[in-house]
């Protein structure tokens, strides 16, 4: 066999095993940074019922759990979800102070393409983006060529993050019987 036609073999099939997972940021980090150095302990949303239907209306399929951890202190809440951009998973932190996202970052990029959504000139566009009344983002966010499906995982857990942090305020303010 040829030499050339051999590494050209090699590389097909390593190809996709070079391709591993960058963190960015760790979760204990940004949440570090979304509480000041003192993150609250974790609290757990179900995703059943009404909730569990609009969740896969936001992201268009079934949410990958069947909870959602999440922490809060005072009117700020913090999210680190996970959509698939074209293949694999991008884990995402998602800040929220009063209904507003307050800070949006890539903390996990698991694809060999599209990572240029962790760059601040992407994630700066959400700052301060709220649900509108048919759950969609307040404001248009300029894709990125070459980047469209991390793109949209983006915006869909910004959305997600949004509604969740509205959905357990709900819970917060609804008196136990």
């Amino acid at each position: 066999m040829p030499r050339n036609l051999l590494i050209t073999l090699l590389l097909l099939l390593l190809g996709p095993l070079a391709q591993a997972a960058v963190t960015y940021q760790t979760p204990a980090e940004f949440l570090d940074l979304a509480f000041s150095g003192k993150p609250p302990q974790p609290e757990v949303v179900w995703l059943t019922g009404e909730r569990k239907q609009v969740v896969e209306e936001i992201l268009g399929h079934p949410y990958a759990a069947l909870r959602v951890r999440y922490w809060r202190k005072g009117g700020r809440s913090a999210w680190i979800l996970e959509e698939i951009g074209k293949e694999l998973p991008i884990t995402v932190g998602i800040a929220v102070n009063d209904q507003r996202i307050e800070a949006i970052r890539v903390l996990v990029f698991r694809e060999s393409r599209g990572w240029e959504i962790r760059h601040s000139f992407f994630t700066d566009q959400f700052r301060a983006a709220r649900l509108n009344d048919d759950k969609q983002l307040d404001r248009h966010i300029d894709g990125i060529s070459g980047a469209t499906l991390s793109v949209r995982a983006m915006k869909k857990l910004a959305r997600l993050a949004l509604y969740l942090d509205a959905a357990t305020r709900q819970d917060d303010v609804t008196p136990t019987p």
